[in-house]
């Protein structure tokens, strides 16, 4: 295991089967992976921090292709276990004009079975940043009690917690995602949110400024809030910046919000203000929407930090 961590993130791995055409007609699928905070986790890695993924991944078919794809990703996959069940997975449909179809098969996977015990304290106590999110929580009473666990050593060990609510609402009840919030609010550093997914249906607001506003009253330090075409919004010691849009030809906007997230986290994690991360995640995540597929598509360093340093 590396010693010492920038990020470690908690959280679902899905096997991913892709096609361009219509579900219904479909005959070949392309195998992939994916999952919300493994998308973030791989983003940050792509760029240079030294990541940890902590899952529960099942003994099936799937196994040595997910864990093998980490490895090639460089992340730390040392506090994964391994148990007898099954992966979760999901079916993508991605066609002309952006259409989409999504089939979930996710319940009772490995991935739900994390609880508490999941939990070292010593992997958090070496870290820089603890992240999860509400999807996370939402995959069974246990995940969620594991992922406050996680908060709460960090609390104690001078981690910095970041969480992302990641409202969905074919996977979350609505109340659900609003008690989530509620019980891990008090240990949140960073807070990385939608406008209009998150902070308008958890909370009822789509100003950015009420939402920074509303969560510094909350006691959260930092806030991101992620605007899609109207940029975002960045809140930290009083201060609000705007980060313009980045005009980009996009060709699939799949997971384009966990990619920033993993260049917000990065850059958090690697000595940046908040205002100059959301500048490298806006990169980051406007590269990856430029392509197909929410991890194929994530930009390596290089290619961001030559757009990073040419904007300065």
């Amino acid at each position: 295991m590396t010693d010492n961590l920038d990020i470690i993130v908690i959280g679902e791995s899905l096997v991913e089967l892709s096609t361009n055409e219509k579900l219904a007609f479909a005959e070949i699928f392309h195998k992939y992976y994916g999952g919300d905070v493994l998308n973030t986790a791989i983003s940050a890695s792509r760029l240079g921090s030294r990541v940890g993924f902590l899952t529960k991944v099942g003994n099936d078919s799937f196994k040595d292709f997910l864990l093998d794809s980490w490895q090639s990703e460089n992340l730390d996959i040392s506090n994964v276990k391994i148990v007898e069940g099954y992966n979760g997975l999901y079916i993508v449909s991605r066609q002309d004009e952006g259409k989409k179809e999504f089939a979930y098969y996710r319940k009772k996977s490995a991935a739900t079975t994390l609880s508490i015990e999941d939990i070292p304290e010593e992997v958090i106590e070496r870290s820089s940043i603890v992240y999860a999110t509400g999807i996370t929580r939402s995959l069974s009473s246990s995940a969620g009690g594991a992922v406050k666990k996680a908060f709460s050593i960090a609390g104690d060990k001078e981690c910095l917690v970041a969480y992302d609510p990641n409202y969905k609402e074919k996977l979350t009840d609505i109340e659900d995602a609003k008690e989530a919030l509620e019980e891990v609010i008090e240990y949140i550093d960073i807070l990385m949110l939608s406008s209009a997914h998150d902070a308008e249906k958890l909370i009822g607001l789509n100003s950015a400024d009420k939402i920074i506003k509303y969560f510094w009253d909350r006691g959260v330090q930092t806030i991101a809030v992620k605007m899609g075409p109207a940029g975002s919004a960045v809140g930290h010691n009083g201060e609000i910046n705007f980060i313009p849009h980045r005009q980009v030809d996009v060709v699939d906007p799949t997971g384009a919000g966990d990619s920033y997230n993993g260049g917000f986290l990065h850059g958090i994690a690697n000595g940046l203000t908040p205002f100059e991360a959301a500048k490298l995640a806006t990169i980051v995540a406007s590269e990856q929407a430029r392509g197909w597929g929410a991890i194929k598509a994530i930009p390596a360093r290089e290619q961001v930090f030559a757009e990073y340093k040419g904007g300065e």
